[in-house]
């Protein structure tokens, strides 16, 4: 889930999208299509999976976020309370002969974008949270979603925007959602952890991983990864691959927020529904990607 700024920007029409993360509760019920073209065992090819999960991106409906289930080998899809029964029928029908391969699950709330590790950084008019310190060389940097560097803005400390911390030096966003900002502030401190807890390496997740995720709106909350390389739609061509799905909550301003195990960096805050009163859905973006992408270590 991606969870939007806690202000939209009035400059370009996509700093007026939401950039945080809003999480959400995954509805009890599943609903499940009736199978056309399973094998005797009901389960699909990976061809035909692959072809479910571009029909679900064909049918373009925002709200949606989709990742193969390697156990039941189904294509599972997470719709939010803005997706109508006729837009569940489209992606259905969109699926065509693979409509069986399909399972719908609704989530409660609205997947949207959210903005040491999980502090608040401020652009103008608009709040997200650091990732994680990283640097190159004698070159020290932070990433943060690339929802929230979307534009290169610049970056402060403080709501006022008087304190600099330093330009935006990278940003990919749709398709990834990561971000690059140079510490440009020499007088900043920029330690190489997430609160108290010293950050020492990054890794891939893994289905059934404990995770932490820290966001200058909500705190710290944790929980468990639930499916990797999820796509999540989240409207008007903002649609994000490679995604980890997790059961932690996030609301807007977490965005960009690390996402943790012990003391091993794993992803970035990108969106999701629901809140931390009623839990949530929330999507990050791998950080071993960003890390790569930029040439850059935690330290």
């Amino acid at each position: 889930m991606r969870i939007k700024r806690t202000t939209p920007l009035s400059t370009a029409a996509r700093r007026t999208r939401a950039i945080g993360i809003a999480a959400g509760l995954v509805a009890v019920a599943a609903l499940t299509v009736p199978s056309a073209q399973a094998s005797s065992t009901g389960t699909y090819s990976a061809n035909q999976l692959s072809a479910a999960s571009d029909a679900v991106l064909g049918a373009d409906v925002a709200g949606t976020a989709w990742n193969v289930d390697p156990v039941t080998k189904k294509l599972v899809v997470t719709a939010d309370s803005t997706v109508s029964a006729s837009e569940i029928q489209q992606i259905k029908d969109s699926a065509g002969a693979n409509a069986g391969a399909l399972r719908i699950e609704r989530t409660s709330g609205k997947f949207s974008k959210l903005l040491s590790g999980g502090d608040a950084i401020y652009g103008p008019g608009f709040r997200c949270s650091l990732g994680f310190n990283v640097r190159s060389g004698s070159t020290y940097y932070f990433l943060t979603a690339g929802h929230c560097t979307d534009g290169n803005p610049p970056w402060y400390t403080n709501s006022a925007n008087t304190t600099s911390i330093g330009p935006t030096a990278g940003s990919s966003f749709p398709t990834n959602d990561y971000g690059l900002v140079r510490y440009a502030n020499t007088s900043l401190a920029h330690p190489g952890t997430v609160g108290s807890v010293d950050i020492t390496g990054a890794a891939n997740a893994t289905v059934g991983m404990s995770v932490t995720r820290r966001g200058s709106t909500t705190g710290i909350h944790s929980g468990t990864v639930s499916a990797l390389n999820a796509t999540v739609n989240y409207g008007g061509g903002d649609v994000v691959y490679g995604m980890i799905k997790t059961n932690v909550c996030a609301e807007p301003g977490d965005s960009g927020g690390p996402l943790y195990s012990g003391t091993t960096a794993i992803g970035l805050t990108s969106g999701g529904s629901g809140n931390c009163s009623s839990g949530g859905t929330t999507f990050f973006q791998p950080v071993t990607e960003a890390l790569s992408a930029y040439g850059v270590s935690v330290y």
